[in-house]
């Protein structure tokens, strides 16, 4: 794992007990979240999971979608639309 590479926000720094307490969110949910590609948290070399502040960031967004009624593959979904509107709106301002 190399930490000097990623910005800040990227780096995996808590594991998943503390994800859990920041989240509200369970360890199994998160496993579950893993498991769905709704999360992608860092893995040390012996496999265990860090999570960073952009993964809390999609927790808080998973929860809201929950909250509104949307099931996993929705959820799934919308992240990944959410993920190229803003690869889009990026290389659009690159281009101005």
């Amino acid at each position: 794992m190399t930490f000097e590479r990623q910005p800040p926000s990227l780096r995996g720094v808590y594991g998943i007990s503390v994800m859990s307490e920041l989240s509200g969110i369970g360890p199994q949910t998160l496993r579950l979240y893993d498991r769905r590609g709704l999360l992608t948290p860092t893995r040390t070399d012996g496999g265990t999971r860090r999570y960073s502040e952009a993964d809390l960031t999609t927790l808080r967004r998973i929860s809201e979608l929950i909250a509104n009624g949307v099931n996993l593959v929705g959820i799934g979904l919308i992240l990944s639309l959410e993920a190229e509107n803003a690869a889009l709106a990026t290389r659009i301002n690159q281009m101005h």
